[in-house]
């Protein structure tokens, strides 16, 4: 049987790095199907869940335009990048019978809904999932802003940012074997101390909207039903 909810409404953060799985490009549809099962549980509890995807596992902006492309059309294609993330999730959603629905910050209406408020309430309220795709749908600003936008603009109770690594260290654990791993930590403290969990700009829009943040690893797509419910896992920064 599961928990009750801790969240009414949450906004669900997936990188496309995730989305690759062990892969360095593309889409792992068995790791995707697992992700789209569990937030369908989570809907199944009466939670009312969004989802902003990055792009990174077919494009990221200024990292792979860097220096090649001007960075304004750089940021453009990563934004299509996004778009080719949440259509996958959404047919893949739909594929296990959970409704869902993708908004775009840039308008695209033969492929998916303009991102509009009022709607994205309505969608939420009658139990669909919602995809937001193209970031804020402005250059020079990440996939992790456009969540923490999104989760404040939808009034999210949290956000779960579901990445490629397990918790918040104070050192990339993979490289450094004296990094620590927090359990809980401030938006004042992740500044302070430049820890990568979110860009700054990001970091500091979800810590003046007070909207907190649990991250954790997707590898294990019951962590976001853990989170869900109020179990402890990964970090938890408010």
């Amino acid at each position: 049987m599961e928990a009750k909810p801790a969240y009414k409404r949450i906004l669900l953060k997936i990188s496309g790095e995730a989305l690759a799985g062990s892969k360095s490009f593309g889409l792992d549809f068995d790791l995707i199907r697992s992700v789209c099962s569990a937030v369908g549980r989570c809907v199944a509890l009466g939670v009312e869940v969004a989802v902003v995807v990055g792009g990174g596992n077919f494009w990221r902006g200024v990292k792979d335009g860097g220096g090649k492309m001007e960075r304004t059309r750089a940021d453009h294609m990563g934004m299509l990048a996004t778009t080719m993330n949440a259509l996958a999730l959404c047919d893949v959603f739909e594929q296990i019978g959970v409704a869902a629905r993708v908004q775009t910050g840039v308008s695209m209406p033969e492929i998916a809904e303009p991102f509009a408020r009022p709607k994205a309430m309505d969608h939420l309220r009658d139990g669909k999932v919602l995809i937001f795709g193209c970031g804020t749908g402005n250059p020079y600003f990440s996939t992790d802003t456009a969540a923490v936008l999104r989760a404040a603009e939808i009034q999210a109770d949290a956000i779960l940012l579901a990445k490629n690594i397990d918790a918040v260290y104070s050192a990339d654990p993979r490289t450094d074997p004296n990094a620590v791993r927090y359990t809980h930590i401030t938006y004042d403290e992740v500044l302070s101390r430049h820890l990568k969990v979110m860009d700054s700009t990001a970091t500091s829009l979800a810590g003046d909207n007070h909207i907190p943040l649990i991250v954790f690893a997707v590898a294990d797509p019951e962590n976001i039903i853990r989170a869900v419910c109020g179990e402890a896992v990964g970090t938890k920064v408010d």
